[in-house]
């Protein structure tokens, strides 16, 4: 292991995270009964330039007078390039103390990050508030994927980094019209043989993305979260493509519809057997080291110190959605 120790973000339940316009006072209501672990209240893409004020004082009064349980509470403010992300920071920080995170769109340098977390940090000392706010980034631009690496170094507030695949999409100037899922354009021919008959596989034409996105929150200690499913009565396709985020390592999803919440809780939740799996792994491995070994076989399979690790997340991500 490397000598350079990297700290870990806070822990927190991030399966579902639940997309709300700020400007819809119903739905932000029914987001606060809602199974989602994360909240986030928009004021950036959701939101009409004209109802921007307005979105702005329904999440301040949402944030004050709802119960919202234990769920983390995010807002999405919006872009540094407009002239309302200020406002969104100074009001809603200075007036809302349940307030967990700010949500920041369209990171593309280091210095995006640095920029909000000085105004954060101003209204923090001012307010005396208690709570540190967290951050989760959006990475959801060709330059904020190509930086994403020195991003998730940007401030010690980060917590995690969300992969905005539609902005994503239209920013490398992708064929595509759809937000996520799969594109029957990418895929591979199999090539010409003694076998006449040829196959077309398709492929998932954001996994670099997605693979560069992991490899830069595990690396620095974040969650990686993947970003939204645009067609929801499609709950299979939602379901797909929530499994190939969970493989790569991805800790949730976003929902953009309510009905997406309950599926991304239970993509991201390990199964009753994998946590049972796990356990008698720990348990081998515990028996293994005091015979002094370093490996042992569990079902015809070598395990040794690197299982310990997988098998330690999967039983601590169990204990985290039991409250334990």
């Amino acid at each position: 292991m490397s000598a350079t120790i990297i700290e870990q973000a806070r822990p927190r339940l991030q399966r579902s995270q639940l997309a709300v316009p700020g400007s819809n006072a119903e739905f932000i209501e029914k987001a606060a009964k809602s199974p989602a672990d994360v909240v986030f209240l928009d004021c950036e893409d959701a939101v009409a330039p004209n109802d921007k004020e307005l979105a702005r004082k329904n999440i301040i009064a949402a944030l004050n007078d709802l119960d919202w349980g234990t769920k983390t509470l995010q807002v999405r403010i919006n872009g540094l390039d407009t002239q309302y992300m200020y406002k969104d920071v100074v009001d809603i920080v200075e007036q809302c103390p349940r307030l967990d995170m700010i949500l920041i769109p369209k990171v593309g340098v280091p210095a995006d990050v640095y920029a909000v977390d000085m105004l954060v940090s101003q209204i923090e000392l001012a307010t005396k508030r208690k709570k540190k706010l967290g951050f989760d980034l959006l990475i959801e631009t060709a330059l904020g994927m190509a930086n994403v690496e020195a991003i998730a170094q940007s401030s010690p507030r980060l917590e995690s980094l969300s992969f905005g695949v539609a902005d994503y999409a239209a920013s490398t100037r992708a064929r595509t019209t759809v937000i996520g899922g799969a594109s029957a354009d990418y895929g591979v021919l199999t090539g010409t043989g003694e076998d006449s008959e040829r196959h077309f596989h398709w492929n998932d034409m954001y996994h670099f993305a997605q693979a560069r996105i992991n490899v830069a929150c595990r690396a620095y200690g974040l969650r990686p979260i993947d970003g939204p499913f645009g067609d929801f009565s499609d709950k299979e396709g939602f379901t797909a493509s929530a499994k190939r985020a969970a493989v790569l390592g991805f800790e949730g999803k976003w929902a953009i519809h309510p009905s997406q919440v309950e599926l991304a809780n239970a993509v991201f939740s390990p199964s009753e057997q994998e946590v049972n799996q796990a356990k008698r792994i720990l348990e081998a491995m515990e028996q293994a080291a005091t015979e002094g070994k370093g490996a042992v076989s569990l079902d015809g399979r070598l395990i040794d110190i690197a299982s310990i690790k997988m098998a330690e997340n999967l039983v601590l991500k169990a204990k985290q959605i039991a409250g334990v």
